[in-house]
């Protein structure tokens, strides 16, 4: 028995795969990104970060600390954009754990998306109060921004944002009637051919 009608894969599943895919590139593309970024940011920091009152150790231990943050982020997007590739994969060939697993990865992203939103607000909206012993490391953190692209930190909201849309959509998708019918679609029977029953002994 055929079922063509459910066999076809629906409009909103292979949109959910696509943007799935667009997702995983990327996240890969940042954590490439990431990394070039990060060699520009130092070359510029230590020349200015010297112009501060701030020692060679306290310098050093700020390079330190944000080579480890960004290459940390770069792993984490690597991570999910093939997490994400695999995902997308999984739904497109219609696999029901494929579908669970986007959900699940879909309520962590949005809420990592916004967790980073938020931190990004609080840190741009208050200000850093240190004492007279840390004057010093205030002014590496304002040699640091300065040190960053300007359209570093704007991409970096921008994606936090597109990331939590994205994960909404797909998540949607995948919970519309058409996908649900297609992702409990029955599994296919094997063709066997009919051959005529054999004649009874006489």
């Amino acid at each position: 028995m055929s079922y063509p009608d459910r066999a076809r894969r629906p409009v909103v599943v292979t949109a959910a795969a696509v943007l799935l895919a667009v997702m995983a590139a990327v996240a890969v593309a940042y954590a490439v990104t990431s990394l070039v970024v990060l060699v520009g940011t130092v070359d510029a920091f230590r020349p200015a970060a010297r112009e501060t009152s701030a020692s060679a150790e306290e310098i050093d231990t700020m390079v330190f600390l944000v080579s480890v943050w960004i290459v940390l982020g770069a792993l984490v997007s690597l991570v999910a954009g093939l997490l994400l590739a695999g995902l997308a994969v999984g739904v497109r060939a219609g696999r029901a754990g494929a579908r669970v697993g986007t959900w699940v990865v879909a309520g962590l992203g949005v809420l990592a998306g916004c967790c980073g939103l938020v931190g990004l607000a609080v840190q741009r909206a208050t200000p850093l109060e240190l004492n007279e012993n840390e004057r010093g490391v205030g002014e590496l953190l304002g040699r640091l921004d300065e040190a960053y692209p300007g359209w570093w930190i704007p991409l970096g909201a921008g994606l936090s944002v597109g990331q939590v849309l994205g994960y909404l959509v797909v998540a949607v998708l995948l919970a519309l009637p058409a996908a649900s019918a297609w992702f409990r679609r029955p599994a296919p029977v094997p063709y066997a051919p009919a051959y005529p029953p054999p004649y009874p002994p006489r």
